[in-house]
């Protein structure tokens, strides 16, 4: 009895601290790529092998081993994804002009990779889990797929809010494809679908003839209810990424850009006649008003400067004709010594 009560809030720490980890070990990994791929190697081997394992025993503890390696398996092909590792043909954001047919085809061509990697790791849980007495890996992982897919399906065609802020850098083309809008056909069926679900798993736990069924069926019907719960985020007026939000990485700052401040011009006085020059402009002013009154002296220096030597060299010409007018003028029969020949 005590390891069915503490099914639920298991769970629901799973759901949310693998969700984070998954979003901070992605920050991460960008730095570090080659050390973070083999490392997610490593994980996925290491979850398999713990589903391998889990899954030969029906005993309480092993249907939590088993219910926490498939959750550590799907969050390797998840991280796979999200670091933009495995994603698909074309890993770019949806052309604007597209037809609704050709969304799709966009859609599925992003991650396609993906969706192979998902179906080809459940085929293996479904490998190593198949005739053990311990199968709740199995049903773990093909919970966990139903509800994606559903939720995948729902993003795209259109839901209301979104909740991808958190998405990282690798995997922003994504974002492209979803809607958002206020409910789709499909949404009421995905909420009814995981409901009755719920419901049924959750009675079945309740039913159980051993511990070990009690607490399986309990923890699928804890996975399924917040399954169902995340598709309820979708329709909330609101969104929910602050549950998250001590996971992302913190984005480099950038430069600030410098943004212009409007001046304000100032107010002229009713009763002013002369408008008071700009505050940025008197400096220019001044220098100029300076420079064109000095050019303007030179100016009138060398006018004067003309104006005079014009006077001077006409006072000079009328000297020298006035002179020429007095003086008599000499006899050519007179001698040098003046006399008369």
């Amino acid at each position: 009895m005590g390891a069915t009560a503490i099914a639920i809030p298991y769970v629901v720490f799973v759901w949310w601290f693998s969700t984070g980890a998954v979003l901070a070990l992605v920050g991460l990994a960008a730095r570090h790529p080659a050390a973070f791929k083999w490392g997610t190697a490593a994980a996925f081997v290491a979850a398999l092998s713990g589903v391998a394992v889990s899954s030969q025993a029906a005993e309480d503890s092993s249907a939590y081993c088993a219910f926490t390696c498939a959750i550590l398996l799907w969050g390797t092909v998840e991280m796979s994804l999200l670091a933009g590792w495995i994603t698909g043909p074309r890993p770019e954001p949806c052309p604007r002009d597209c037809t609704p047919a050709s969304r799709v085809g966009f859609a599925l061509q992003a991650i396609a990779y993906h969706e192979l990697a998902l179906i080809v790791t459940a085929g293996l849980v479904f490998a190593v889990t198949s005739g053990a007495p311990n199968r709740l890996s199995w049903w773990t992982f093909a919970a966990l797929l139903v509800l994606r897919q559903s939720a995948k399906i729902n993003l795209f065609l259109g839901v209301r809010t979104l909740n991808d802020e958190l998405l990282p850098q690798q995997v922003r083309f994504m974002r492209s494809y979803f809607a958002k809008k206020s409910i789709n056909l499909l949404f009421p069926f995905s909420i009814g679908a995981a409901t009755a679900a719920t419901a049924l798993v959750a009675a079945a736990a309740l039913g159980a003839k051993s511990s070990f069924d009690g607490v399986a069926l309990s923890l699928l019907a804890s996975l399924i209810a917040l399954g169902l719960l995340e598709h309820g985020f979708m329709a909330l007026p609101m969104p929910v990424i602050n549950l998250w939000r001590w996971s992302a990485p913190a984005e480099p700052a950038m430069a600030a850009v410098p943004v212009p401040v409007p001046v304000t011009p100032l107010v002229r006085p009713v009763l002013a006649v002369v408008p008071p020059a700009p505050q940025a402009q008197r400096p220019m002013s001044a220098q100029k008003t300076a420079a064109a009154m000095a050019r303007q002296r030179l100016e009138e220096q060398f006018r004067q400067a003309y104006r005079q030597a014009c006077a001077d060299a006409q006072a000079q010409t009328m000297t020298g004709l006035a002179a020429v007018s007095v003086t008599s003028p000499v006899d050519p029969n007179t001698t040098a010594q003046g006399g008369v020949p």
